[in-house]
């Protein structure tokens, strides 16, 4: 997308325009003195404008945009695991294998998705289609084992609920 730049361009060209009235939304929710609260969110809705991923260039103009130093922007990007440095598949698969989901047998799950899917954790079919991620807890350890694809949680995974919810994507 910003492949080739004018010299007229800065970093913050690099956000779109609705991309920066979304993170101008989250800024005002904090005294202009704290507008680096709004990190998380500016790199959601960066990585969402970039095709779910983060690019060198993204980080540099959500640091700019905040005024923050770029390495506190990594720091954040690079903890959390909703961020991604690197280009994802259509359907990012978040398997939780946390303590509760283990107990529950995510490894079984996680066995049956690199199965089904052809890829092991961390890895993105080569149709671009799936990409396949151990997360941390997801927060749903009562209906463990649970995985997460875009903003759906699925709960109380089985092998067959699996194969229904792979077959539902499309």
């Amino acid at each position: 997308m910003f492949a080739q730049r004018n010299k007229n361009q800065t970093k913050l060209d690099r956000i779109t325009a609705a991309a920066r009235a979304e993170i101008d939304r989250w800024i005002a929710k904090y005294p202009p003195e704290r507008k680096s609260s709004a990190v998380m969110a500016a790199l959601r809705i960066v990585q969402d404008q970039n095709g779910g991923h983060l690019s060198h260039e993204l980080i540099e103009a959500v640091a700019e945009y905040l005024d923050m130093e770029t390495i506190a922007v990594y720091e954040v990007a690079t903890f959390y695991s909703m961020y991604e440095l690197a280009p994802v598949g259509k359907y990012k698969i978040c398997v939780c294998t946390n303590i509760s989901c283990m107990l529950c047998g995510s490894d079984q799950i996680v066995q049956h998705l690199e199965a089904k899917l052809g890829i092991k954790l961390g890895q993105t079919r080569r149709d671009g289609k799936f990409t396949l991620k151990e997360v941390e807890c997801l927060g749903a350890c009562v209906n463990a084992p649970m995985l997460q694809i875009g903003n759906d949680y699925y709960e109380k995974l089985t092998p067959a609920s699996i194969d229904k919810i792979l077959a539902g994507l499309k």
